[in-house]
């Protein structure tokens, strides 16, 4: 009778998948198990089929609430192959069930560093800074380990897949412009030039800003975006300047365009709250008169509507503008 035949590494990670699907997560965790194994053993350098199998099992863990060895699995994962967004999600809402709402914060906010249109990272930079903010005061940022800094070529586009179907297939692509939930900004890819240079034009911005010449340090920041819009910060500076020279509605636009790259940016909420409420938008009623959100104001001139930001809680955060939690300084310093 001849031996029966050794399963392959792919074929445990296979059985691993299909019992995952069936909630069998303790049997799929050991059978991702198998499969490390044998890579290991094996002795072929394939760390990226090895992440994805510490990452899987991960999964397990986190469905079983085996929090702590979600984490383990998670870093193991990320070891092998550096800013994946399943690993670093899960090990995310691992620490986050385990209150640990500081390293939580990080993940979430280097998943959107890696793709900032992830609704889940969102969500939980959100919940992160509402219980930091419970926990540690107004003092919270400073507590904050370092977040990782992503580099460019990291900066792709993932498909992040249902609740259901949290397994890794290798069917990694870039998300079209349009495709999730039928908007994505048009990011350029930007060269490390790119980046430097709208970096050193922000700076120049802060300093003028520190010299109380706003409009200089508009055009500063302005030129700044020309090279990288996607710096939250850049677009938040402007907002302050624009503030100080009580041009209300470019400020909105400006906090507005932040809050899309960051939802979580706190100054965007602070700067933009303070616009709205100069502009009295919380109490002039507004008619819309055609589908495309342009709205007039009861005497038929224009007036600006917000775009609505899932979860952005837009007219608590203006009308609750003087949080005494929150210092001032919090929507007058520069990023």
């Amino acid at each position: 009778m001849a031996p029966k035949r050794r399963r392959s590494a792919s074929e445990w990670k296979q059985a691993g998948n299909e019992s995952f699907k069936h909630g069998q997560y303790g049997q799929a965790a050991g059978y991702y198990t198998e499969a490390i194994n044998i890579l290991a053993k094996s002795g072929l350098k394939n760390p990226e089929e090895l992440s994805i199998l510490y990452s899987n099992r991960a999964a397990c863990y986190l469905k079983n609430g085996t929090c702590t060895e979600c984490i383990k699995d998670c870093s193991v994962s990320l070891d092998l192959s550096p800013f994946g967004i399943k690993p670093l999600l899960r090990r995310a809402a691992a620490y986050e069930a385990l209150e640990r709402y500081q390293l939580a914060y990080v993940d979430y906010k280097t998943v959107l560093q890696v793709d900032c249109n992830l609704q889940a990272a969102h969500d939980g930079v959100n919940r992160m800074t509402k219980a930091l903010i419970e926990k540690d005061g107004t003092e919270w940022r400073k507590k904050l380990p370092p977040i990782p800094s992503v580099p460019l070529s990291q900066q792709t586009r993932w498909e992040l897949m249902s609740d259901n179907n949290l397994i890794d297939t290798h069917s990694k692509r870039n998300i079209s412009s349009g495709e999730q939930n039928g908007v994505l900004p048009s990011f350029k890819v930007l060269t490390e030039s790119e980046i430097q240079r709208a970096k050193a034009l922000k700076e120049e911005g802060n300093e003028w800003v520190k010299k109380k010449n706003y409009r200089k340090a508009i055009d500063k920041y302005s030129e700044s975006l020309k090279f990288n819009n996607r710096e939250s910060a850049a677009y938040t500076n402007r907002a302050l300047c624009y503030l100080s020279l009580n041009q209300h509605q470019e400020a909105v636009k400006d906090c507005t365009e932040a809050l899309k790259l960051d939802a979580g940016n706190v100054k965007a909420f602070y700067r933009r709250a303070q616009a709205l409420k100069e502009l009295k938008s919380m109490t002039k009623p507004l008619s819309c008169q055609n589908g495309k959100g342009d709205c007039l104001d009861p005497e038929g001139g224009p007036y600006l509507l917000l775009p609505q930001l899932p979860g952005s809680r837009e007219h608590e955060n203006a009308a609750n503008i003087y949080f005494p939690h929150y210092p001032k300084q919090v929507w007058v310093q520069c990023g």
